[in-house]
């Protein structure tokens, strides 16, 4: 990732729009913002939230609250619990996200 021309700034999250994106099962909301090619993300799973696609894009994402157990598609899955994180890479191995109790992520792509 680099990260170029963009002056310092904060965001309140709580002022920033919320949109709607249906999974499978469940709902993620997303508040989304977008400085130069990095695009920033507080994202919302509801409890019983299911992923309705493979994902190929890198991400580091941050588990905030909640739990978010995350698939690959060789069958692999990660728990991970408030504070922990993952990373992967463009198109290096396809994954899917789920929970069954809800969880807030801050996700950086």
């Amino acid at each position: 990732m680099q990260i170029n021309a963009i002056p310092f700034g904060t965001t309140d999250w709580s002022n920033v729009a919320r949109t709607e994106h249906p999974g499978e099962r469940g709902i993620a909301y997303w508040r989304t913002q977008v400085f130069g090619d990095v695009r920033v993300r507080m994202v919302e799973y509801t409890p019983g939230y299911l992923a309705d696609h493979w994902c190929t894009k890198g991400h580091i994402l941050l588990c905030m609250n909640g739990e978010l157990h995350t698939e690959l598609k060789d069958g692999r899955v990660f728990k991970l619990l408030p504070g922990m994180s993952y990373q992967v890479a463009d198109n290096a191995e396809p994954h899917r996200s789920y929970t069954e109790v809800g969880a807030t992520l801050f996700i950086v792509d």
